[in-house]
């Protein structure tokens, strides 16, 4: 395969079933590359002593996914070696073990596509339009992130 052949890709999905670790990262695997760095969201069974049932995310799926595919654009200037990088987040019922959102990056070396993926979760987290809802045994709770520009300049 000639590298014109694998040009860089970005993969974006915002959906309600399961995400499979397995294909998000077969998608960034290019033979050019000799690191693929993965980083998976799952949904954990406590937070701050109360027992979480599952999670809910809800999202502007637009604009969510125009903000990742910036998310991705920026990554690129960041670390030109990165070859493909996909983000699938998961909307709607998540529950307890199951992933959130998976990220995967690929590039010719592994410092390149770990500090990439650190900024694509930071980033998502800080920027994109989705909401989280923590559901307990008697009550639930909408969460903002703690990095969400928009939601600490109103404070």
């Amino acid at each position: 395969m000639e590298e014109s052949e694998d040009v860089p890709k970005d993969f974006v999905k915002l959906k309600c079933e399961k995400l499979s670790v397995d294909e998000v990262s077969e998608m960034v695997v290019s033979p050019y590359c000799g690191a693929v760095s993965l980083f998976i969201g799952t949904t954990r069974n406590n937070f701050e002593g109360k027992k979480v049932i599952h999670l809910e995310y809800e999202a502007y799926t637009s604009m969510a996914e125009a903000e990742i595919k910036k998310i991705c654009r920026n990554v690129r200037q960041k670390w030109p070696s990165v070859k493909h990088i996909a983000v699938h987040h998961r909307l709607g019922v998540v529950p307890i073990t199951e992933a959130s959102v998976i990220i995967a990056v690929s590039s010719p070396h592994r410092a390149e596509s770990l500090e990439a993926v650190m900024y694509c979760i930071n980033t998502l987290k800080a920027s994109v339009p989705i909401w989280k809802k923590e559901i307990y045994e008697d009550e639930y709770s909408w969460k903002e992130n703690k990095e969400c520009f928009w939601a600490n300049s109103e404070k």
